[in-house]
């Protein structure tokens, strides 16, 4: 991690661009999640299909970089014209909760908040899912740390933090674009066709009061960094709206989406059209 962390960030990048291609054409289950998303989004051609797997292992490469970093170091990396919508945000005196989702450089924004928020004494919170395996739980817990920075597993306990955060004009951070577990969401349109959608921004804000803050990072060409656009969400993070600006995030961008994730899939126990099903022992 820490060798590859050194490189320059164009490398990583020119080295991810074949390593993606490479996945992309020797797992057939692989290319055909990548087909049939873009084929559901309107948007399936051949040199798509080949672009999102370019930026997908772009992506991948150049994780041990931006994990590397200080905050502060990413900060000179990131071009942003919209960072009045913080000021404005953080005015309100109220909670933050920043959302973003798979495209980019997604970790870069979160990280560039934290380098803000520590110059007033503060930090940003956010959750993440440890891997299954035990051997990197530990080499993921330590890259996502970093000054300014808590990441906590996205578990009750982690909510839990989350809450107190924005009770306590905190900064907290969601990627709400992956399957919930069964109960902590509602199938809501996305790209052409329903997906069970994450609640929790919803819950979080109707609980506090937080302001919300959409932040997409958008990758630049070469080893430029990346370009932050940060959009104030007015309404209610339902999944309905949060679902709505995500596609309007991605159709600027399509490339740069992680296509490979099977997102219209159905949790354990939870049917297509929302209702709870009887597990085994018929219980509900």
């Amino acid at each position: 991690m820490r060798l590859a962390g050194a490189l320059p960030l164009g490398l990583l990048r020119w080295l991810g661009s074949g390593l993606g291609l490479l996945v992309y054409f020797t797992s057939g289950s692989y290319r055909s999640k990548i087909r049939d998303n873009l084929r559901t989004a309107g948007l399936d051609t051949p040199a798509m299909r080949r672009a999102a797997a370019v930026e997908a292992g772009r992506a991948l490469a150049e994780l041990p970089f931006i994990w590397s970093r200080s905050p502060d170091q990413l900060l000179a990396l990131v071009r942003c014209d919209t960072m009045e919508v913080l000021d404005r945000a953080e005015e309100a005196g109220r909670g933050l909760l920043l959302i973003t989702i798979h495209l980019g450089g997604f970790e870069v924004g979160a990280r560039v908040y934290a380098a803000r928020a520590r110059l007033v004494g503060g930090k940003l919170t956010a959750l993440y899912k440890p891997p299954t395996k035990k051997w990197m739980r530990a080499l993921v817990r330590g890259a996502r740390a970093a000054p300014g920075f808590e990441a906590l597993p996205a578990d009750v306990a982690g909510v839990r933090a989350m809450l107190r955060a924005l009770r306590s004009r905190g900064a907290v951070a969601l990627l709400p674009d992956q399957v919930p577990s069964a109960g902590n969401g509602r199938w809501a349109p996305f790209l052409g066709r329903p997906a069970y959608t994450s609640t929790l921004a919803q819950r979080l804000v109707e609980r506090t009061g937080a302001k919300v803050v959409l932040g997409i990072c958008e990758r630049l060409p070469g080893g430029r960094g990346w370009d932050l656009r940060l959009e104030e969400i007015v309404e209610s993070p339902s999944p309905e709206h949060l679902n709505a600006c995500f596609e309007k995030a991605i159709r600027r961008r399509p490339e740069q989406y992680l296509w490979g994730y099977r997102r219209y899939k159905a949790p354990a126990s939870v049917s297509r059209d929302g209702a709870r099903q009887p597990d085994s022992q018929g219980g509900s």
